[in-house]
């Protein structure tokens, strides 16, 4: 009942602080104007003394644009990273932990659908469980992010419900987090703890800081928000044969699993896949030599929590993993692009008209798109891998 309570109070607090948004001061110019109007916007929406002086005593932090603009760990290819990521470590204490609080999962997969791997994955990933829960000024940090012109509408809508839980005690003034303003054991954002917050262990409290239950849960009810299907898969791992229409490939194009039958994708070792009745995508994230895996629409809740498809599906094979599934096969993937050769394959892109999200050196989602649509002009294979010969071509 706490729970839901709470997000009535939230969304009510929110919905308040919506005029004072539309007058809102623009990104940049001097801080302490800036935050004066923040101080303002945030009075309007019902903070209080306590929330509005641990405002006043937050300051610029130049550490947290420099992460901001150098995010390199994206620029790994898929193999590389999850080979880091999936570690023995991340198996070893995923699984005593679903054993550990087995209470906990079992009531989160009851109330909210989602899986215990699932959310175990990322408790693994963002913190190693708890252990490193990030060492930046939380306030600061979104402050900072909300001021910079650079993604301000993704950080400022944080501030208001941050200084509503500090207001509350449920946060300290100087909570610590993560760079980018995420806070406990799976680094949630302000507005997801004060709308979904959770009392796992029922001791009054919502702690996504200390108790695991209150993580637990509280991760859960967070994914299920995001559009999770109870009872339906997240990824599989596929192979897919050496000549198909490339073209029907891509996480968002999704098939019935009979379309992709017929065209001969098969599980791992070559067997027959079981018709399900639900319909997926195949994602190559290093291409039609590479591994291979089909993607549902549970797959695309991943993609809400983190946009980089590198990350999510290291996070979805990690759940699998957690599941009982075996590792991925990594195949034999064509060579790929340094960073340098990607940025010279984004500016060519960027030159012929295409949306490749800026010219980073990273493979995101613009660039991938960007690239098959290339290869299909070229009469290429569309698998939306970047190779040196592709480069060549263009």
């Amino acid at each position: 009942m706490r729970t839901h309570i709470q997000a009535l109070v939230a969304v009510a607090l929110l919905g308040a602080a919506t005029p004072a948004l539309a007058q809102q001061a623009e990104c940049g110019g001097d801080f302490a104007a800036w935050k004066a109007a923040m101080h303002a916007e945030a009075q309007t929406a019902g903070v209080g003394a306590t929330g509005l002086a641990a405002l006043d005593a937050a300051t610029l932090d130049p550490k947290v644009l420099e992460r901001d603009r150098a995010q390199g760990v994206f620029s790994q290819t898929f193999i590389e990273f999850s080979g880091r990521m999936i570690s023995a470590y991340r198996l070893k204490h995923g699984a005593a932990n679903l054993t550990k609080y087995a209470d906990a999962f079992a009531r989160a997969e009851q109330e909210f659908g989602v899986p215990g791997p699932v959310i175990a994955a990322f408790w693994a990933l963002e913190t190693d469980f708890g252990a490193v829960q990030g060492n930046f000024h939380t306030l600061s940090a979104l402050l900072t992010l909300a001021h910079d012109c650079r993604r301000p509408d993704l950080f400022r809508p944080q501030i208001v419900p941050l200084l509503t839980l500090i207001d509350r005690g449920e946060l300290p003034a100087d909570v610590t987090g993560a760079w980018a303003g995420e806070v406990g054991q799976t680094q949630m954002l302000p507005s997801d703890i004060l709308l979904r917050g959770v009392d796992g262990d029922g001791d009054g409290l919502i702690d996504v800081r200390n108790s695991a239950p209150d993580v637990i849960l509280t991760t859960a009810a967070k994914i299920q928000s995001r559009g999770w299907k109870r009872g339906e898969p997240w990824i599989q791992e596929v192979r897919v044969p050496d000549a198909m229409p490339w073209e029907e490939t891509g996480r968002d194009n999704k098939q019935p699993l009979s379309r992709w039958i017929t065209l001969g994708v098969t599980q791992p070792d070559g067997s027959a896949l079981a018709d399900n009745g639900l319909s997926a995508g195949i994602a190559l994230p290093m291409g039609r030599k590479g591994p291979a895996f089909l993607t549902y629409d549970n797959y695309d809740v991943y993609l809400q929590w983190n946009q980089s498809a590198v990350y999510t599906l290291t996070a979805a094979n990690l759940a699998t993993r957690l599941a009982g599934s075996p590792a991925y096969d990594p195949r034999q993937p064509e060579e790929g692009l340094s960073s340098d050769m990607m940025k010279q394959l984004q500016q060519k892109l960027a030159d012929k008209g295409y949306d490749v999200g800026g010219i980073d050196g990273v493979l995101g989602n613009n660039t991938r798109e960007a690239i098959r649509r290339e290869q299909m002009r070229l009469g290429l294979p569309v698998d939306g891998w970047p190779t040196p010969s592709l480069l060549a071509n263009m």
